[in-house]
């Protein structure tokens, strides 16, 4: 097999005309996407199809080496990535097919009935935890339909569950996202996940507010502040924390577990000052209905004196205000016993359990003694323009100790906790596959498109021509993630596609590729609340099949500022300024 060396400007010499055809296969790919609303199985083959020619025509790639590269694409879309999505979302199937999901979200709707605490609680942390295994739309599906039992109007519960499905959508699915990232970039991969968690923190912080924001306008802002605060600062701490100093799969588990704990604290020495329940109007609180008690039992004795004892009379009135308020309040639910509330939590506690135990230094050095195999990829021998060797050709297998491993035995415990029997476990796994049948094809080609464009040097020449940007592109790297993700849904595809063009261009530039490629990830989740999955997902949930276009118009405005804030903060960091804050 001879050596393929990768061509800069295969087009008539010119770099411009080479990115202009380097392009099309994402150009490709969008316009089937967002103009005429291809599936994206489909869109990706077509895309993949696209690249295979080009790199044979136009780059001279042999085609043996080009059909090599997306074999080695789609395999790195198997695993890790599609073997953490699967077992991650198992685990979560797990615990639905028991009534220790439902447990769990009466734990949470019995904390409090201010529909703006609720959804700090259910959309923003609830639907972090789920993300961390979940993800793909099921976040959005479910916390909307649980803001929605407790009491919220359904567009609203839409608009919410969009929002709040941002924060933690970089360390989503187990991390698989900056996963996917280090495999496309060869980056080290505690590199990638300690800059995203000096990103992403800062966007955290500014959910929970513009969620208490949505949910009640400036009075919910002035009211509430104290413990979205709380809730945005824990969290993004956590992330911080974890994702730089302990595990980058544990990330999002973490910080919802840390934010619940935290909130639930809170609550106990503070309350809003009024509450708000479905009605969208201000409920009196059990002090106001004391005072108001008080003040029904005073009334009476001065028109005729006391008929009953006084307290008596003040219990009465209080359960009488209590109950005028029913029509307007959420409805109680019942908070499990303890008992429940553990077992509710428990498939959590065990993969944090896991995951630790996996990262004790003994441990973690014999599962990467005994559990990791690398190897080079049969079938390639690529080289860049410069000569040397291209890092993705040569891959790490690590079976044992892989993300996608520790969910699977952490699913096998739940199992056995939960009493799940073996049949029905199997059963629940073939279902999961199933239902991801279009998301391993659609991983699978993205991948083998990330791999044909990378090692082809389709990549290198889009790169250096967005190179040509200078300094300016620092503002244009977070732009190009946010566009990634909005239109294929995913972070992990649009880091696929991009994080080895931003690299490429950092390079050129002067600017950090740890940062650049970070930011493809952190500034790409805020194109994830428009995404049209995201957006088809969030209008079944709430029966309102078909106002895909109005949410869109609705989150558009909040998706560009949240991005907004993002590049100015990559621009800060890739100068002296912010500049400490790269590892």
């Amino acid at each position: 097999m001879s050596t393929f060396q990768q061509l800069v400007a295969p087009v008539w010499g010119s770099l411009a005309l080479s990115a202009v055809c380097a392009a099309l296969p994402l150009l490709v790919l969008f316009v089937l996407l967002g103009v005429f609303r291809v599936k994206a199985a489909k869109a990706a083959l077509t895309s993949l199809l696209l690249s295979i020619v080009l790199a044979v025509t136009i780059w001279q790639m042999p085609l043996g080496q080009t059909l090599s590269a997306a074999a080695a694409g789609a395999f790195y879309g198997l695993f890790p990535i599609l073997w953490i999505l699967v077992n991650a979302l198992w685990v979560y199937k797990l615990t639905v097919a028991t009534p220790w999901f439902d447990a769990l979200g009466r734990t949470i709707r019995s904390i409090s009935n201010d529909l703006r605490i609720l959804s700090i609680l259910i959309a923003f942390c609830f639907g972090a935890l789920l993300e961390s295994l979940a993800g793909f739309g099921a976040p959005v599906a479910i916390t909307a339909a649980m803001l929605m039992a407790a009491g919220m109007k359904p567009f609203k519960s839409a608009i919410v569950s969009l929002l709040a499905n941002t924060a933690p959508v970089a360390f989503g699915a187990m991390a698989a996202p900056i996963i996917a990232l280090h495999g496309v970039t060869g980056l080290p991969l505690h590199d990638l996940s300690s800059m995203a968690g000096r990103q992403t923190p800062f966007i955290a912080l500014l959910v929970p507010l513009l969620l208490v924001f949505i949910v009640d306008g400036r009075r919910g802002l002035k009211q509430t502040w104290p413990v979205a605060l709380v809730a945005g600062a824990v969290f993004g701490i956590t992330q911080f924390v974890t994702s730089n100093y302990f595990a980058v799969e544990l990330t999002d588990v973490v910080a919802a577990v840390a934010t619940v704990a935290a909130v639930l604290l809170m609550l106990r020495i503070w309350q809003p000052r009024e509450i708000i329940g479905m009605s969208g109007e201000a409920e009196k609180t059990e002090e106001q209905l004391i005072a108001a008690g008080r003040q029904s039992v005073e009334r009476r004795h001065g028109a005729g004196g006391s008929r009953v004892p006084a307290s008596a009379s003040v219990t009465e009135a209080v359960s009488a205000a209590a109950t005028s308020s029913v029509g307007t309040a959420v409805s109680d639910a019942k908070r499990p016993e303890p008992r429940h509330v553990w077992m509710a939590v428990a498939p959590y506690l065990i993969i944090m359990a896991i995951f630790s135990i996996a990262q004790i230094p003994v441990i973690k050095d014999w599962l990467s003694t005994v559990g990791s195999v690398s190897f080079p990829w049969p079938g390639l021998d690529v080289v860049d323009a410069d000569g040397n060797h291209i890092a993705a050709q040569k891959f790490k297998f690590d079976h044992l100790k892989a993300t996608g491993t520790l969910l699977l035995i952490s699913g096998l415990i739940t199992m056995a906790l939960y009493r799940v029997p073996a049949a029905q476990g199997l059963r629940i796994y073939g279902e999961t596959v199933k239902q991801l049948r279009w998301t391993i094809i659609t991983v699978t080609a993205v991948l083998a498109l990330s791999f044909v464009m990378n090692l082809s040097g389709q990549t290198t020449s889009l790169g250096l021509a967005l190179a040509s940007a200078g300094g300016f592109f620092a503002i244009l790297s977070p732009v190009i993630g946010w566009l990634g993700v909005a239109l294929t849904g995913s972070d992990t595809s649009s880091n696929s596609l991009f994080g080895q063009l931003q690299v490429t261009a950092a390079e050129q530039t002067g600017l950090p590729p740890v940062l650049m490629a970070a930011a493809n990830s952190s500034a790409g989740v805020m194109g994830k609340m428009l995404s049209l999955q995201n957006l088809a997902v969030a209008s079944a949930a709430v029966g309102l099949e078909g106002s895909e276009g109005t949410l869109f118009r609705k989150l558009l405005g909040w998706s560009l500022g949240l991005l907004a804030v993002m590049t100015l903060l990559v621009l800060l960091q890739s100068t002296p300024v912010l500049g400490w804050m790269i590892p």
